[in-house]
């Protein structure tokens, strides 16, 4: 799965899970600054990608972890190691 595919993808949990409109989602917009995600939201978020990956995401992989871009490289590799 290719980076713009993360990208399309985490785009449509964002809308739907948090309502995040979809113009404010940018590969440099902070989570909690930008899109209003708080801790709880974060850990939703693990859970859906974890879903989406099949493969278990730890808190840790995710603790430094701050825009949107930073998600699609954590998702990313987590697909690449699958492969």
């Amino acid at each position: 799965m290719t980076r713009e595919e993360v990208q399309l993808k985490l785009t449509e949990f964002l809308v739907e899970l948090f309502e995040v409109s979809p113009g404010d989602i940018s590969p440099n917009a902070l989570l909690a600054e930008d899109l209003d995600l708080d801790s709880i939201d974060a850990v939703d978020l693990i859970l859906k990608l974890q879903e989406f990956t099949g493969r278990k995401v730890s808190s840790e992989q995710f603790r430094t972890v701050r825009t949107v871009n930073d998600v699609i490289d954590q998702v990313h590799a987590l697909l690449n190691e699958a492969a």
